[in-house]
């Protein structure tokens, strides 16, 4: 099946069928990731991160595939894996043609995403609550001093805050320790 067509299958929601198609590309990532010191099972977690970025991307309004699903995977997958291994030199970042700094963005994007997800998964079970009700759900302060049994709004506003403040002390600790 040609690109177009896996295109197509996310443009119509039929996101399974597609990611079915782009396993057939696996194992070119694999005998990549294989042929840079990697294990096969390195190659199946390298190659299900580069699809959770490429389907991140396609969900954005401004996204363009300007390269086939191969070449995208492949050079997504090396980002990964040179990031996971900290082998990039100074020079090898400044020759990235402009593709590849999109390529290379995308990686590092999604690296900020699993921070503040472990970040967020930290937090305890009401910060979780709390957070959800009013980033997700869009519920108001009132509505959430209600369902979670606030006294006023005013405490689960100034509780929001306090557990926004703990969520970015995590990711900032889960930041230097990653570094």
């Amino acid at each position: 099946m040609n690109d177009k067509k896996i295109l197509e299958l996310f443009k119509d929601g039929q996101r399974e069928k597609a990611f079915s198609k782009l396993y057939g590309l696996y194992p070119k990532i694999e005998a990549l990731i294989v042929s840079k010191g990697g294990q096969k099972q390195d190659a199946s977690d390298v190659f299900q991160e580069a699809l959770i970025i490429l389907n991140r991307n396609l969900e954005k309004s401004d996204f363009k595939l300007t390269s086939s699903f191969y070449t995208y995977l492949y050079a997504v997958s090396r980002f990964i894996w040179k990031d996971t291994q900290k082998k990039f030199s100074k020079t090898e970042l400044y020759d990235l043609n402009e593709n590849e700094v999109e390529y290379f963005h995308s990686v590092l994007e999604e690296k900020k995403y699993q921070l503040a997800e472990r970040a967020f998964l930290k937090l305890g079970e009401r910060c979780q609550q709390l957070l959800q009700l009013f980033y997700h759900k869009a519920m108001s302060f009132k509505e959430i001093a209600n369902m979670m049994q606030f006294k006023t709004e005013k405490i689960a506003k100034n509780q929001k805050y306090k557990c926004l403040i703990k969520a970015k002390d995590i990711y900032q600790t889960s930041k230097t320790v990653q570094s």
